[in-house]
């Protein structure tokens, strides 16, 4: 292989990864109480979802990939100044999912599954996150719905990279 052509593969194959690298690298640019919404889109682009406030707050959702090991949550005043980045896909959130709550709940504590599955055998609806404990850790939680649309339950296992 050529090294033009060879470049040209490396580029391919971690633009991505390296562009969402650089995305979130600028989070460190964002001050709670000094930057605004337009600071936010700067640095995160589009967020994928936003709830609103009766108070004019809101909150903008930023998963990062589609089976990514982060989601974060930027909550802004009614003024559009930032008040807070959450990163959201960790056991401290995950933790807060108690049995009954709604879909709607569950997605406003920690952003959209990575994936969903439907067991009609179990009657259940089960969302999955991918997560890091630590460097390389990397785990999958599990909300499981029932048929009412409520949290069953809820379980976790690692990621085994050598099935």
């Amino acid at each position: 292989m050529s090294r033009n052509r060879f470049r040209a593969f490396l580029l391919a194959v971690f633009a991505p990864a390296l562009a969402l690298l650089g995305c979130d690298a600028g989070l460190s640019q964002l001050k709670p109480g000094v930057s605004t919404a337009a600071d936010v889109r700067k640095v995160l682009g589009e967020p994928a979802f936003e709830w609103r406030e009766p108070d004019g707050s809101y909150t903008w959702e930023f998963p990062r990939g589609p089976t990514g090991v982060v989601t974060y949550m930027i909550d802004l005043a009614p003024d559009h100044k930032l008040k807070a980045v959450r990163q959201v896909l960790t056991d401290d959130y995950f933790a807060k999912i108690e049995g009954g709550m709604t879909r709607d709940a569950v997605r406003r504590l920690v952003g959209r599954p990575g994936e969903t599955m439907v067991f009609p055998n179990l009657q259940e609806d089960v969302w999955t996150w991918r997560y890091e404990i630590g460097s390389n850790d990397v785990w999958f939680f599990h909300v499981h719905f029932g048929v009412d649309g409520a949290v069953k339950r809820t379980s976790r296992n690692k990621f085994d990279q050598n099935p």
